[in-house]
């Protein structure tokens, strides 16, 4: 299976070419929860996820979403 190679939160990564978005949640165990994707600079609604393919030198920022602040 051919390879690619992308960054993801500044760490490189190598992937099946033909994996989208989804498939890299999925690998990444992040699948559930509250994160937003960013490729290349735009962010991805999570509705894409499934149709968004990754392509080499892709540029993949994950942001994880953390609840808390004080209690008055």
């Amino acid at each position: 299976m051919e390879k690619i190679e992308i960054i993801v939160n500044g760490e490189p990564n190598e992937v099946p070419a033909a994996w989208v978005i989804s498939d890299l949640i999925r690998q990444l165990a992040l699948a559930g929860k509250q994160v937003a994707i960013e490729v290349n600079e735009e962010i991805v609604s999570r509705n894409q996820w499934p149709k968004q393919c990754l392509n080499a030198g892709d540029n993949v920022e994950i942001v994880h979403f953390v609840g808390g602040g004080e209690r008055v």
